[in-house]
């Protein structure tokens, strides 16, 4: 017995050996791996048939009691029989592809058993055929229950069957004592051996499939930390300044010799290789831009020839250019370059065609949310550009009365109120604005109150030093101010209001708080304001829902506003605003009183 079990082994590891060489193969990875047609079902069988037919020939032939060593069996004489791993193959056929692979797998193995002879030859040929039908039964099974099949599920499946073609011997072979002597012989040494074998066979299959999950999860993950660095210069859209940064993150997070950004009509960023010939801002240089950008379809090229770049010693051997779609056209191209075309392979192509699909929405994205602004931009600045005709009326009105009683501030208040219109005018032009501007269009506005209304109001201010250039949208504190004078407080009241404009930066976010000693607001209406307008007989709320809603449709999200209040003991508002630019629209700010 135990001169069987080590002859086995020998034999077992010629199968194992052939399935290590053939789990190196990416077809072979493919086809195990993936969904099967037809086609890839066929190459099962004749794969995992072929195992079972080698082992055939590699059996050990048994003449009663006696082992008889041949390297190369090709008949067997009638007496005899063979000890091999044939049901091994056919068992992991079916169990991997299912009942069709396992069928035909057990019909191609089991028809070469019953054409070598022997007094088992039937016995085996049913015992083959019927191993395939169960074992892909079981793994069709397998997969309906969403459950993997194991190695030490298949090591089951596999000596049951063993064991089981051991009892179709002693059954249909004939004589009877002879078949049940070669039984007592060989089922231990083949139900342990061709377990072990199917345990090391599934462990080389599982270690691939872990290889190939593991390489998709990396490409994976390479995708989206690409995605995740280029997203901020996306959403600046194609212009040359955002495609250098997106080429360069490319550059440094592939193997890629080379990457460069077209739109439709000429280079718009070239890294790497060849940024010698292929110039920013020049016309597209290679043909299979062109192509592409006609087609809207990938293209590859494995030579250099297949690239048409006019410069004769352009060192890019292989390239893949991808299309870049907003709304199913082609705006542009993303072009990956290799100086050696061996480094073009599978997982390059695969992930340049998903860098493309995300880099695509990425653009429309961007763009819807560019044509959202912009909607929210005209309605802001139709907003911004009005200014209330009896603010403006009151503020002339007491401005003559002082040309007669103080024209020092009379000619003050002039120039206050010209720089209330210049910041309107700013506002109504700009999106972001110097903070040092927002707190001029503050105290501008409070001087010419004042003068209506002189001791009623007093405003305190503290700004964190450094951040006066800090860019945030105009009209953001003023109207929170004029909501105070408005609604905080009554004329009536002998207490002065006090407004408190406090500005001061922490975990990389300003925060602004504009605080006032009011009467304060009742909580239902204190949950409604900034989230929607409200009636009331002073006013709608409007200010605040528009400073929100600005918030939100330029910083994506990221900005806040809170407002915490106490009835008879004032009103606070706080607005926190991130001080980087990531995920922030980018904007070109020029004041026009640099102008």
């Amino acid at each position: 017995m135990f001169n069987l079990v080590s002859l086995m082994l020998e034999k077992v590891g010629i199968i194992v050996i052939v399935a290590f060489l053939l789990s190196q193969m990416k077809s072979f990875r493919h086809i195990v791996h993936g969904e099967r047609n037809v086609t890839e079902r066929i190459w099962l069988i004749v794969l995992f048939g072929t195992f079972g037919v080698i082992s055939n020939y590699t059996g050990i032939e048994i003449h009663h009691d006696t082992i008889h060593r041949v390297d190369w069996i090709t008949e067997i004489n009638p007496d005899n029989a063979i000890a091999n791993t044939r049901v091994m193959g056919v068992v992991i056929g079916g169990l991997i592809g299912g009942p069709i692979v396992g069928i035909g797998a057990g019909v191609l193995a089991g028809v070469h058993r019953l054409t070598l002879g022997g007094f088992t030859a039937v016995a085996c040929a049913i015992s083959t055929l019927l191993a395939g039908v169960v074992a892909g039964y079981y793994g069709k099974k397998r997969r309906k229950g969403r459950k993997k099949i194991t190695p030490l599920y298949a090591v089951k499946i596999g000596m049951i069957l063993e064991a089981v073609q051991m009892l179709i011997i002693v059954i249909v072979a004939k004589p009877f004592e002879q078949a049940a002597k070669l039984v007592e012989i060989i089922s231990i040494p083949m139900i342990l051996v061709n377990g072990f074998g199917t345990l090391l066979f599934m462990l080389i299959i599982q270690s691939m499939m872990r290889d190939e999950e593991r390489a998709r999860a990396n490409q994976t993950n390479q995708a989206f930390h690409i995605a995740d660095q280029t997203l901020p210069y996306f959403r600046q859209g194609l212009n040359p300044s955002s495609c250098q940064q997106i080429s360069e993150i490319m550059l440094q997070l592939t193997d890629a010799d080379a990457v460069a950004i077209t739109d439709d009509r000429q280079i718009l960023s070239h890294v790497g290789a060849g940024a010698d010939h292929h110039i920013l801002n020049m016309e597209l240089a290679t043909g299979l831009t062109k192509e592409v950008l006609e087609s809207g379809r990938v293209a590859i090229a494995q030579v250099k020839e297949e690239i048409y770049c006019f410069q004769k010693d352009c060192p890019l051997q292989a390239a893949i250019v991808l299309p870049l779609k907003v709304q199913n056209k082609t705006v542009g191209t993303l072009k990956m370059y290799f100086t050696d075309p061996a480094k073009l392979d599978q997982v390059h192509k695969e992930l340049a065609e998903g860098l493309a699909n995300l880099f695509s929405t990425q653009l429309e994205l961007a763009e819807a949310e560019q044509q959202t602004k912009l909607l929210k931009d005209a309605e802001i600045k139709a907003l911004q550009a009005q200014i209330h005709p009896h603010f403006l009326f009151n503020s002339i009105n007491t401005i003559s009365v002082l040309c007669r009683t103080d024209v020092e501030k009379a000619r003050k208040l002039l120039i206050e109120l010209s720089s209330f219109f210049r910041s309107n005018l700013q506002g109504a032009r700009q999106m972001m604005i110097p903070l040092e501007k927002e707190i001029e269009h503050v105290k501008a506005y409070l001087s010419l109150e004042q003068a209506r209304f002189p001791d009623v109001y007093h405003l305190s201010l503290h700004i964190e030093p450094g951040l006066n250039q800090v860019l945030i949208p105009p009209f953001t504190l003023q109207p929170l101010v004029e909501n105070a004078i408005n609604h905080a407080f009554t004329r009536r009241n002998h207490n002065k209001g006090t407004i408190l404009i406090d500005i001061s930066s922490q975990n990389k976010m300003i925060h602004i708080i504009v605080q006032d000693n009011g009467k304060g607001i009742e909580e239902e209406r204190r949950r409604e304001l900034g989230h929607r307008t409200v009636s009331s007989k002073k006013g709608t709320g409007t200010a605040l829902f528009n400073i929100h809603e600005r918030l939100i449709g330029i910083y994506n999200g990221q900005a806040q506003l809170t407002i915490q209040s106490e009835l008879n003991v004032g009103t606070k508002i706080i607005i926190s605003i991130p001080l980087h630019s990531k995920g922030v629209f980018e904007q070109h700010v020029t004041s026009i009183h640099s102008r």
